[in-house]
């Protein structure tokens, strides 16, 4: 497959630095935010806000993937594919994420 250059170098940069991406979803946007590869869902969540992290209760989840064959999350979640996942959860490269928290 024959990616542009700068696309192929910044894979490669994540790569070599461990690094990985997973993302926000709402109304209005969707946002990639860059995590270490093992990083777990409350760290993952301390990356938008250290409120996040510190308050975190779970997450639901669902990946790029799953939105690309449902379209909206509330198809994925009548599908069954939105997961609640908690404190030792790892992140993956591609998850879609929505953070519960209380502070």
């Amino acid at each position: 497959m024959n990616e542009p250059a700068l696309n192929s170098v910044a894979r490669a940069a994540y790569e070599l630095l461990g690094l990985q991406s997973y993302f926000t979803a709402g109304p209005k946007e969707i946002r990639a935010w860059t995590i270490l590869k093992g990083s777990t869902a409350p760290q993952a969540a301390g990356v938008i806000h250290t409120d996040f992290e510190r308050g975190f209760i779970r997450a639901e989840i669902y990946s790029v993937a799953d939105l690309e064959k449902h379209g909206n999350e509330k198809l994925i979640r009548e599908a069954g594919r939105m997961r609640s996942e908690g404190k030792s959860y790892v992140m993956h490269d591609g998850d879609v994420a929505h953070f519960l928290f209380n502070v």
